[in-house]
């Protein structure tokens, strides 16, 4: 149990070295894992697409007043 905790926290580590671009790291990561027997192309890495949609109004405005 606890190996598995070390395995999910380095490949929370690795993710942000590449986000990071720090491919250094990176290895050195999968080194790590690798002494723990996880492979890393297991990994599945998952995303989320957000499709935000716009509101979009027409504001009408009223005539403008005559000055008496």
């Amino acid at each position: 149990m606890k190996q598995n905790k070390w395995i999910a926290g380095l490949l929370i580590e690795r993710e942000g070295y590449l986000r990071r671009g720090l491919d250094e790291q990176v290895k050195m990561v999968d080194e790590a894992l690798a002494a723990l027997g996880h492979r890393v192309g297991d990994a599945v890495i998952e995303t989320a697409a957000i499709d935000v949609a716009v509101e979009q109004t027409k504001m009408v405005r009223g005539r403008k007043r005559k000055k008496a």
